[in-house]
């Protein structure tokens, strides 16, 4: 825990980039809604801002691969390494393909020991078959003797007859991509069997699936690249490693994660997205579902849910049998005497003498579990099907609407940018809140500190969204409607694009807390000074460059001074002459 000279007055107003929000002052609180700088058009002409608010996001690291992108980096890694080791083209693949691609291997291990290299891959500089009699051959396979001329052979010199060799390639095309490696037909020789020979041979259609292959082999094959996973999708992302980020949005709009391959899930990782993944699949929910809401048979051990008010179950055929709901026993053993059809006075006095305490302990546990896991499953799905329908949205948006807006409103397209930005910054923070409800699920319940800290800044992060959502679509559409241009249209682009900064800004650095683990919250229940906070999940400070500047430090510790009172909810230092919470307005205690 940091010591008292490190921790902040929560007065204290500093600027700060990694500030966690965008805050508000005293002197100058902040209107989410229309704080921000007087000029309307200073969101898209104000360079400096631009370049500041670009200057905080990482650079992009992955660049996206056409078809035509992946041939000429294919066909241009070949060339490099022929001219170098002044081979072949066909050899040069050769070699890249057992060194799956990697240049730098293919020299490396070439001039450490060539002959090696060579006979591994099936490189042989002399053939070792000679022909006595070089006018007829005999096949090795079919053991037919053909002229010369019909015979065709690899390095290796071992020869067979062009039919022979067509069906050879053939079969092998067929099996798969594993005929990128093939070898010379003869069980004891590894020549390779270059394209050369493939383009020789090998019909059309087996040719074009040879190259179909190769070029997804510079993909597969490739550490540094891969497919995007999206359905249909045909293009691929080339990574580069250096920055934390493993998130990678492709051209067809789909955004994945690079480490894990799933559905891009900052700020969790991709072990608990794994464990959250294999949780909404697995059969484990289902045996929680039948603990807390069905008994065993007492006879045949079937499970039984309840479904009517009385208390007299009979079991399903062919069991039949007729029992207690409350206590388990024989339904021939109760009548008024044991409560009646309602009730089961056996049952009440054994549960008071301690008899059935276990049962219903585990009965209870996995009702909660299975409510707690219902209360975080229902939200994540719920943002996921907002974000399938802010996507939806968008694409209606791109189409259709802004070209309909631009004559309505009598404005050029460019200058109606600030509305895809703002759709697109939903189906984004969509995604963040989503995976937020799974990192709150496998929060340890034991952290209370984290976990109350770490909600409410989910329900600021909701907020936010809720407001920026609701001015894209409800507040857009009296536009979308109006015949004509509007005078209020130039507000309504100030506060779009201003929400639309604010909610991006809160987002990231709610993505880097959590991804530090609420780090500034420690296990005593208290946080550090790095901790910071807002009413209205962002806001900004008056004046031109200063938009997300004005910050409000929060000392959330609970502190020792006699000038402070910590809030037992959200343990925000308010000043002692304050009865309420000045976050949370929490009535103080």
């Amino acid at each position: 825990m940091d010591s008292e000279d490190d921790m902040h007055d929560a007065n204290d107003v500093e600027s700060l980039d990694d500030d966690f929000y965008s805050g508000e002052t005293e002197e100058a609180p902040m209107d989410y809604y229309n704080d921000y700088d007087d000029d309307a058009d200073d969101y898209f002409d104000d360079a400096d801002d631009s370049d500041r608010i670009e200057s905080r996001r990482p650079e992009q690291n992955f660049t996206i691969l056409k078809e035509s992108d992946i041939q000429q980096r294919q066909e241009d890694d070949i060339t490099r390494v022929a001219t170098v080791l002044s081979i072949s083209r066909v050899a040069a693949s050769i070699l890249l393909r057992h060194y799956n691609w990697s240049v730098s291997k293919v020299h490396d291990a070439w001039f450490a020991d060539e002959d090696r290299v060579r006979k591994t891959v099936g490189l042989l500089e002399r053939p070792v078959v000679q022909h006595s009699n070089p006018r007829e051959i005999t096949c090795g396979i079919c053991f037919e003797t053909y002229a010369r001329t019909k015979i065709q052979t690899a390095t290796c010199g071992h020869p067979y007859c062009f039919t022979c060799w067509a069906g050879y390639i053939s079969t092998s095309i067929n099996d798969g991509p594993g005929c990128l490696m093939l070898r010379c037909p003869d069980p004891a020789c590894g020549a390779a069997v270059d394209q050369d020979m493939i383009n020789l041979l090998a019909p059309d259609e087996d040719k074009e699936k040879y190259a179909r292959y190769l070029l997804r082999s510079y993909i597969e094959d490739n550490k540094k690249t891969k497919w995007c996973p999206a359905p249909g999708c045909e293009y691929a992302v080339n990574f580069d490693a250096g920055s934390g980020n493993y998130d990678v949005s492709c051209f067809c709009s789909y955004s994945f994660c690079w480490n894990c391959t799933e559905e891009a899930h900052r700020p969790v990782d991709c072990g608990t997205v794994s464990k959250w993944i294999l949780k909404n699949s697995a059969e484990s929910e289902n045996m929680n579902w039948i603990l807390a809401n069905s008994k065993p048979c007492p006879k045949c051990k079937r499970p039984i849910e309840k479904n009517q008010g009385c208390m007299h179950m009979t079991c399903t055929p062919p069991c039949k049998f007729e029992f207690c709901w409350l206590c388990l026993g024989a339904w021939s053993d109760h009548g008024e005497r044991t409560g009646g059809f309602y009730a089961c006075n056996r049952y009440e006095a054994a549960k008071q003498e301690g008899v059935y305490d276990e049962t219903e302990r585990r009965r209870e546990m996995a009702k909660n579990s299975l409510e707690r896991y219902t209360h975080y499953y229902e939200r994540w799905a719920s943002n996921q099907s907002s974000r399938q329908k802010a996507l939806a949205d968008l694409h209606q948006m791109q189409t259709v609407h802004i070209e309909k807006l631009s004559d309505t409103q009598c404005q050029p397209e460019s200058q109606l940018k600030f509305i895809t930005e703002a759709w697109l910054q939903i189906v984004e923070c969509r995604r963040v809140l989503k995976w937020t409800y799974a990192y709150g699920y496998y929060l340890p319940e034991h952290e209370h500190a984290k976990k109350q800290f770490f909600e409410y800044l989910q329900g600021e992060a909701e907020s936010g969204l809720e407001r920026l959502h609701q001015c894209a679509e409800k507040e857009l559409q009296l536009f979308l409607n109006s015949d004509g241009p509007s005078k209020e249209f130039n507000d309504f682009r100030t506060k779009l694009a201003g929400l639309t900064s604010v909610t991006r800004n809160y987002f990231e650095n709610l993505v880097r807390a959590l991804e530090n683990g609420l780090s500034d919250v420690d296990s005593n229940g208290a946080a550090s000074s790095k901790a910071t906070s807002s009413k209205n999940a962002a806001g900004s400070s008056k004046g031109r460059g200063g938009r997300g500047k004005g910050t409000l430090r929060v000392s959330m510790a609970r502190t020792t001074d006699d000038n402070h009172w910590s809030c037992e909810q959200c343990t925000y230092a308010n000043v002692k002459s304050a009865t309420t919470c000045q976050m949370c307005n929490q009535q103080r205690r």
